[in-house]
């Protein structure tokens, strides 16, 4: 079997797919001063402003195409870098998807959050199907990390590198890395990221973890752990899915930033979308309070020097993956089905403004 620097090097000379992106004149229409799009806003407020993306609209819906270029200047694939889409067999790789994100990011002068190399869900079959040594998972492990990253290396500012390795009790969750390696596969996955690309940073990611609790504090541990034992890693996630019935509490979030601050470590909200469905009130009540959530949290980020992005997961309403997972109707995003900003967005607008002084 080949090494992984072998495979890297055979990854890396593969020809990407060729993306035709928007047009020159969408380009230089996304270039002009649009004062009130929350990229030209979140550039003044020295933040990231992103969302999840799928290829498929991404190549075949030009409104998708240029609602994000001009909302947003940083992309996160949704599904297109995961383990069971990247690597199908064990000796084979399909970048399609992830070049066509990462080109359309390139000419549209956004940043990439890769998303993830090690995580307990959607894996192939080929890996899940068969008994593998430690050793064997080892090999498979770097083999990935070595090649994913660095087929991207330079390309892509930040990496989920480990997400969702703890339960809802702060006990590691017990995934095919953790039973077949050991705890330790947590340090060996952000040791060989970084040796793939020096110049990335690093990042746990995880969900239900924002506040204060259990899971909060199982991350800070694990956080602070790798930082004392000299592993690089450089922030954590907070995914932020929610609800308006159950809303995160900005008081608590914020704490949590702070503590992860004084460890010299960065935050960035990572996917966040806010249900309505088991809401109460008219449709419109509903929907200003899931704009007072997205406001709430984008003023705890700002308010923290360590808060460097905040993301939605999917760009509109159609492609959220929140009714398809609970089988029922929601509108989580920040845009409609046609494309329409809702509440939400004239919420983070308006949070984003300057605020000017006046005597």
């Amino acid at each position: 079997m080949s090494s992984p620097l072998d495979s890297q090097a055979k990854i890396a000379k593969e020809t990407t797919t060729t993306f035709s992106v928007i047009s020159q004149t969408q380009n230089k229409d996304n270039q002009k001063s649009t004062s009130t799009t929350l990229r030209s806003l979140a550039k003044e407020q020295g933040i990231s402003i992103g969302t999840a993306v799928q290829a498929k609209p991404l190549r075949e819906d030009e409104t998708y195409q240029e609602v994000l270029a001009r909302e947003f200047n940083l992309v996160t694939p949704e599904n297109a870098m995961k383990f069971g889409r990247l690597h199908p067999k064990r000796d084979r790789y399909d970048f399609t998807n992830p070049s066509t994100i990462v080109n359309f990011a390139q000419a549209n002068q956004m940043q990439v959050y890769g998303h993830t190399l090690v995580w307990h869900n959607n894996l192939p079959d080929w890996l899940k199907e068969k008994e593998w040594s430690r050793q064997e998972l080892i090999d498979i492990l770097r083999e990935h990390i070595y090649t994913v990253v660095g087929r991207f290396r330079g390309q892509i500012v930040v990496w989920d590198v480990v997400n969702e390795a703890i339960e809802n009790n702060g006990s590691l969750r017990k995934t095919i890395w953790l039973q077949g390696i050991g705890p330790e596969y947590i340090e060996m996955a952000f040791r060989w990221a970084h040796e793939a690309d020096p110049q990335a940073k690093l990042f746990y990611n995880d969900y239900k973890a924002e506040g204060l609790g259990k899971k909060s504090n199982a991350i800070y541990a694990l956080v602070k752990d790798l930082q004392q034992q000299g592993v690089p890693i450089h922030g954590v996630g907070f995914q932020m899915h929610t609800s308006i019935k159950r809303p995160p509490n900005p008081k608590k979030v914020a704490a949590n930033i702070q503590r992860l601050g004084e460890l010299g470590l960065e935050v960035r909200i990572t996917e966040m979308d806010v249900q309505i469905y088991s809401g109460k009130g008219t449709r419109e009540e509903k929907l200003a309070a899931q704009a007072e959530v997205y406001r709430d949290i984008m003023s705890v980020c700002l308010d923290a020097p360590n808060c460097k992005s905040f993301a939605t997961w999917g760009l509109s309403d159609n492609y959220s993956w929140i009714p398809y997972f609970f089988d029922r109707p929601d509108s989580p995003l920040l845009f409609d089905e046609s494309y329409r900003p809702k509440p939400a967005y004239n919420a983070l607008v308006e949070e984003l403004q300057p605020a000017f002084i006046t005597n």
